[in-house]
């Protein structure tokens, strides 16, 4: 497919074009993590709901640094600046991009760039509402609270901030697996019959997948593993659709 309207750039052209782009974006990132600091801590109370939730008994984090629970908030107000920038994000690479697309790669250029942020998004808050209580649930089994000496979780509050950062980074980009998929097939990599005929080694991967990056009880493990499994699937359907527009 031909296109007689596309418009040639030069060097300058691009820099310019790609300077007018991450502007934008770094002045979204810099006014969303601001915003997230001032309400930081209502956000921290948030994420501290799973563990909250996971017990009867009255829990407390601690922070034993002076300077720890700043940076922490600090961190926290950046990773939900990074969340919350990530459509303006999408919006921005297509917008850089698009003028040496020909329609048809417009049309999957949005669809691609669309469905990341949302995927991403899904794979945060799967984590967070179904991964993240059975795990904690299963580490505060460890608990002893008889005995001469109880032993008692007194979680660190940027350790747990880091290890739920963790947990969403690794399930948003695990979600990620149509998108990357599909964009190898674009590039010739892969096709739908060889993702067809490679199906079992695949869930035997994603499972292997899931085994690292979840907690190590099976139900978490399954929990990921699972839709993983479906959005392999999903993939295949994505890159046949792919395939028959081109």
């Amino acid at each position: 497919m031909t296109n007689h309207n596309l418009k040639k750039y030069t060097f300058s052209d691009h820099f310019a074009e790609l300077k007018k782009r991450l502007t934008i974006v770094l002045v979204c990132f810099s006014v969303a993590s601001i915003i997230s600091y001032y309400f930081s801590q209502e956000i921290f109370q948030f994420l501290l709901k799973p563990l909250v939730d996971s017990t009867i008994e009255t829990r407390r984090i601690i922070y034993t640094g002076l300077t720890e629970a700043f940076f922490t908030y600090l961190s926290l107000s950046v990773f939900s600046g990074f969340v919350m920038s990530t459509p303006v994000i999408a919006c921005q690479i297509y917008a850089f991009i698009s003028p040496g697309l020909y329609v048809a790669e417009r049309k999957i250029a949005k669809i691609l760039l669309l469905a990341s942020p949302i995927l991403f998004i899904i794979g945060g808050l799967f984590v967070f509402y179904f991964i993240i209580p059975k795990a904690w649930s299963f580490f505060i089994s460890f608990e002893m609270t008889g005995g001469a000496t109880p032993i008692i979780l007194e979680a660190k509050i940027s350790e747990y901030l880091s290890l739920v950062v963790k947990l969403i980074m690794a399930f948003g980009v695990a979600f990620q697996m149509p998108v990357i998929l599909i964009i190898l097939s674009l590039f010739g990599v892969i096709s739908a019959p060889i993702l067809r005929n490679k199906r079992r080694i695949a869930i035997i991967i994603n499972f292997i997948i899931a085994g690292i990056i979840t907690p190590p009880d099976i139900l978490s493990q399954i929990s990921l593993a699972i839709p993983m499994v479906l959005l392999y699937e999903l993939s295949i359907i994505g890159v046949d659709n792919i395939k028959s527009r081109n």
